[in-house]
């Protein structure tokens, strides 16, 4: 039973820092959404911009859903 309790806790540790990574990667998460939507504009001269910024929309909204957000700090 020690070793399932072992476990257990390794995978609570685990958690806990996913989520602290997350949560101290939302700026840059965000920052690439915006910037590779701005990369497909520029190389489509604009002609799927309405997909595009919907998209990009759909990604921040996963970001929020999830929790993460830029005021967030780490615990």
């Amino acid at each position: 039973m020690a070793f399932f309790d072992e476990l257990k806790g390794k995978a609570g540790e685990f958690k806990d820092r996913a989520t602290e990574v997350a949560e101290g990667g939302a700026e840059m998460l965000r920052g690439a959404v915006d910037g590779v939507g701005d990369f497909v504009d520029e190389k489509t001269g604009g002609k799927y911009s309405d997909q595009v910024n919907h998209l990009q929309e759909s990604a921040i909204g996963l970001l929020d859903k999830a929790g993460v957000s830029d005021t967030d700090t780490p615990a």
